[in-house]
């Protein structure tokens, strides 16, 4: 297995390993650990870089999870760490103060997925969906034709054709 999971096996409470190549790894973890672990990383092992924070939707088993992706520039490796929140009541601690760049990401998960990060600098500010009132919209439960059909008048010329027979009456529009 992958050294760097060898060292913080003994460390912290990991819960799924992936070795993605050899210089990717993704751990989980329960969300209680993950502060601890991200200055672990940081402060000890190198990972001076928060790359990324994004979000998966898991409807079916109620949750999201959350991946924070993370760099070692001198040993060109890369991190991803996994935990998983409860859709119903997804709120999860801030990272702004180890990484603020992580408030940008903390705020565009609030408004896309209603994920909260209570503290985090302009949380509470509109982001990308200026007026937006309602189900965020990168949510599995968002219904993005109604919304569409609910917002959006219809326009003549947008209707839509199965290919092959569409492609056949142009080509051939008196038949074969």
């Amino acid at each position: 297995m992958h050294p760097l999971y060898e060292r913080l096996k003994h460390l912290f409470p990991l819960d799924e390993v992936t070795e993605q190549r050899p210089d990717l790894l993704f751990v989980t973890l329960p969300r209680e650990h993950l502060r601890s672990l991200l200055l672990h990383l940081r402060d000890i092992e190198g990972f001076s870089h928060l790359v990324l924070l994004t979000a998966v939707d898991w409807i079916e088993e109620g949750q999201f999870q959350l991946t924070y992706l993370l760099h070692n520039r001198p040993k060109a490796q890369d991190i991803g760490v996994r935990i998983k929140l409860a859709r119903d009541s997804a709120t999860m601690e801030s990272i702004h103060t180890l990484w603020p760049t992580a408030a940008t990401y903390q705020r565009e998960l609030r408004e896309m997925f209603g994920i909260d990060f209570p503290g985090s600098p302009g949380v509470e500010e509109d982001f990308i969906l200026e007026g937006w009132i309602d189900l965020p919209p990168y949510r599995r439960d968002f219904d993005t034709k109604k919304f569409s059909d609910e917002n959006y008048n219809h326009r003549p010329g947008r209707e839509t054709h199965d290919p092959a027979e569409y492609m056949k009456q142009q080509l051939y529009p008196n038949g074969l």
